[in-house]
């Protein structure tokens, strides 16, 4: 994490917005003090997952289907 003055980033604020694109974090700093900090936005867009990633890891039960025992309804409905 950079620490710059205010002064500075406005003499070189392409520069410093490169680093920040480049994912670096820069703080902003006034006498000594913290003021901002300027950070990398992150990505909205979402890598889709691939079909069969666990494929072999594990199996489901014959039984996946079948209705819960009723003890286990009872603890999932707080009676």
């Amino acid at each position: 994490m950079l620490h710059i003055t205010v002064e500075e980033i406005q003499r070189n604020i392409s520069i410093y917005l490169q680093r920040v694109e480049a994912g670096e974090t820069l703080v902003i700093v006034r006498a000594g003090q913290p003021l901002a900090e300027f950070k990398p936005i992150a990505s909205g867009a979402r890598q889709v997952r691939p079909f069969g990633l666990c494929t072999g890891e594990f199996t489901v039960p014959e039984d996946f289907d079948e209705p819960l025992p009723e003890e286990i309804l009872t603890v999932f409905e707080g009676a």
